[in-house]
C-alpha cells in the first residue's frame, strides 16, 4: 500500500519530502476511518507530532492537518496523539 512510504516521508532530512508526507496522509485520513486506523498503525503519529517543532512553517501546518484528520472521530487516535505530545505543541 501507499501508506507506508507516505509515512517513510515523515522522517526524511528534507523538509519538502516531510510537507508531502503530512499531506497525501492528511488526504488519506480526511473522513475515512478505515485509512485512520492503517495510518495510526503504520507509525505515523509520533513523526506528525515531531513535524509541530519544525522550523518549516508548512511542515508545522501539514502535520497539523494531518493529525486533525486522523484524530476526527477516533478516540483511539485521539489519546495516542495526545500521548505522543502533541497538546503543548499546539
Amino acid at each position: 500500500g501507499a501508506i507506508p512510504p507516505l509515512v517513510n516521508l515523515l522522517t526524511s532530512r528534507a523538509a519538502i519530502a516531510k510537507k508531502k508526507g503530512a499531506a497525501a496522509l492528511w488526504s488519506l485520513a480526511d473522513k475515512n476511518d478505515k485509512n485512520q486506523v492503517a495510518i495510526a498503525d503504520a507509525g505515523a503519529i509520533p513523526p506528525l507530532v515531531n513535524l509541530l517543532t519544525s522550523r518549516a512553517a508548512i511542515a508545522k501546518k501539514k502535520g497539523a492537518a494531518a493529525l486533525w484528520s486522523l484524530a476526527d472521530k477516533n478516540d483511539k487516535n485521539q489519546v495516542a496523539i495526545a500521548d505522543a505530545g502533541a497538546i503543548p505543541p499546539l
